[in-house]
């Protein structure tokens, strides 16, 4: 079946067309970056013009890129939320009319779980989906950090998250700090390869190993008060504070998954990691190194690691798109998740991450 996933959650638009939940046909992503730099992070009436513009020209453009007629759509998913209200609104409102037009399901996604299956996208094409459960999932954005035990495609538990800024969000407001632009964790990965860790030795945040969560705003805290006291920073220094920094906000969630993973009852198939930050080199490095395994050319296992197998998305499918929405979509669907009757469903957009200890789709 042919799915259209709809993303509009914040500042980047997405439409895609992927098959059975595995094959992604098209993707296409208006990006607003540049229109957002200009204030320093994202202006929220702005974003949801923006997607006004640009969601009917790029579904059009994955039409076209897929090779197929709208009529061809077996369903479509759209993000509900979190994210911007007014910016979510405009896919909702789009996919309803669309969904309405073609007689076809309609099927609400978590934008957050939804992260996960871009992680899923990557798998290789022999890889059957059940065997990597039960797993973890590790969302880490700019809006996200979040750590998910998941025993099927659309089962999350929440095991932690952070209690105040999340770790992309941490990246832009230190980069502020610092006088780089936005958005800022590109920009510190860059100089955080020129830099010297021992430089500054950064504060071990939440060391109390009975906190079960993630927390940055102690860490932009200690940046912000050591960047006051030094003199005007060239780029050797700028280059050195992002090394430290960059290191602490990734140490932290490797010592909170060692943690939280010992204390279950039973071994993990799999670590699924996702998000804007997954694109992040470094932290795909340091996670590999911490928490994987690792296997000889003979299949033998030559280390033993907290998971037998770590999955990351390809680079285009770690920032907000349509292709994580729809093959969530997919999975979502085959467990019912999908109505042509718009009454019996909830659509309200929200904002905010809806905390629940145990979620199924």
């Amino acid at each position: 079946m042919l799915i259209l996933g709809i993303e509009s959650s914040c500042d980047d638009t997405g439409v895609a067309i992927v098959e059975d939940g595995k094959r992604v046909l098209a993707s296409c992503v208006s990006n607003q970056t540049t229109i957002h730099a200009a204030f320093g992070g994202v202006v929220p009436e702005i974003a949801a013009r923006e997607h006004l513009s640009n969601i009917y020209p790029l579904f059009e453009e994955a039409l076209h890129l897929a090779g197929i007629k709208a009529e061809e759509l077996g369903a479509i998913a759209v993000t509900q939320g979190p994210g911007l209200v007014g910016a979510l609104l405009v896919g909702i409102s789009f996919a309803k009319g669309l969904a309405s037009s073609l007689a076809v399901p309609l099927i609400p996604v978590d934008h957050v779980h939804a992260h996960i299956h871009g992680a899923l996208l990557a798998l290789p094409a022999e890889t059957v989906v059940s065997s990597l459960f039960p797993g973890l999932a590790l969302v880490v954005s700019g809006g996200h950090t979040h750590l998910y035990l998941m025993t099927s495609a659309i089962s999350f538990t929440l095991l932690a998250s952070s209690v105040d800024d999340a770790c992309g969000e941490c990246f832009d407001k230190v980069a502020k700090i610092m006088g780089l632009p936005y958005p800022g964790g590109p920009v510190i990965e860059r100089l955080a390869r020129q830099g010297r860790l021992a430089r500054f030795p950064m504060p071990r945040m939440l060391a109390n190993k009975k906190q079960r969560a993630f927390s940055y705003s102690g860490l932009k805290t200690h940046m912000a008060a050591l960047i006051r006291n030094l003199p005007p920073l060239d780029e050797q220094t700028k280059a050195d504070l992002a090394c430290g920094f960059q290191e602490e906000a990734f140490g932290q969630i490797i010592r909170k998954v060692k943690l939280i993973a010992g204390d279950l009852p039973y071994p993990l198939q799999s670590l699924l990691v996702a998000g804007g930050v997954a694109a992040n080199g470094r932290f795909r490095e340091l996670l590999q190194a911490e928490l994987g395994g690792e296997k000889g050319a003979g299949g033998e296992r030559m280390k033993q690691g907290l998971v037998p197998s770590l999955y990351f998305p390809r680079l285009e499918y770690c920032a907000d798109n349509g292709a994580m929405i729809a093959a969530y979509g997919w999975y979502r669907m085959l467990e019912g998740g999908a109505s042509q009757n718009f009454a019996a469903q909830s659509w309200d957009a929200y904002s905010s991450y809806r905390y629940a200890k145990s979620e199924a789709g």
